[in-house]
């Protein structure tokens, strides 16, 4: 049995960072060397970019669609970001949860906000690139929006960092690997936290405590 699988319920994990902060590069890293933790794959009404794959990066859905579904009560959180909309299909969170594997929101401040209301038990990490500097080269090396998009997520760079204090961890996504680690740091420390052993080493708690 996995560590993830012995618990009763997943943990919810929040992480949010400016855009170009390599949030997605190092959620992607740590899921494929964690297979008891599942992202959520949230639903947007942006357009579908170059290489990605509809229910794989997002589901794409039309704005009406999507905004039937707000109207539904379908989503944990939703939010409009940079003229699109996002949102977190709720009973797919807790469907999840239920199994015993916990789930990455890939979410802004926003949609944070709105998640601790209705599950005020999630985890959060706020990711920073080491200088704006770092983030204008990041966000100009990946080549896929214009000067006028990105000039516009410099400028919300700052507003989005100012949240920083809302979250319980934060990470600084310098050198990869480094920042990888201290992402697994803060998975690995949930998962050795009392109520997650004590359900692992019942036997061995037992036998010393006999």
């Amino acid at each position: 049995m996995t560590e993830a699988s012995s618990l009763a319920r997943g943990t919810l994990y929040i992480i949010s960072a400016p855009s170009g902060a390599g949030k997605t590069s190092l959620v992607t890293a740590l899921t494929k060397a964690d297979s008891d933790v599942q992202v959520s794959v949230s639903h947007t009404t942006r357009d579908i970019r170059s290489g990605e794959e509809n229910g794989v990066n997002y589901n794409f859905v039309a704005k009406d669609a999507f905004l039937e579904m707000v109207g539904h009560g379908d989503f944990l959180e939703h939010a409009e970001v940079f003229g699109n909309y996002y949102g977190t299909s709720q009973s797919w969170v807790n469907n999840t949860l239920e199994s015993g594997r916990d789930v990455i929101l890939e979410i802004d401040w926003q949609g944070a906000q709105q998640v601790r209301r209705l599950m005020p038990e999630a985890l959060s990490v706020f990711i920073v690139p080491p200088s704006k500097q770092a983030l204008q080269e990041r966000l100009d090396g990946r080549g896929q929006d214009s000067a006028e998009i990105i000039d516009g997520r410099m400028k919300e760079a700052a507003s989005e960092s100012s949240h920083y204090v809302e979250y319980d961890y934060i990470v600084v996504n310098d050198q990869f690997d480094a920042a990888l680690e201290d992402l697994k740091s803060i998975f690995k420390s949930r998962r050795l936290r009392i109520s997650a052993q004590e359900q692992k080493i019942t036997n061995i708690l037992n036998d010393l405590l006999s």
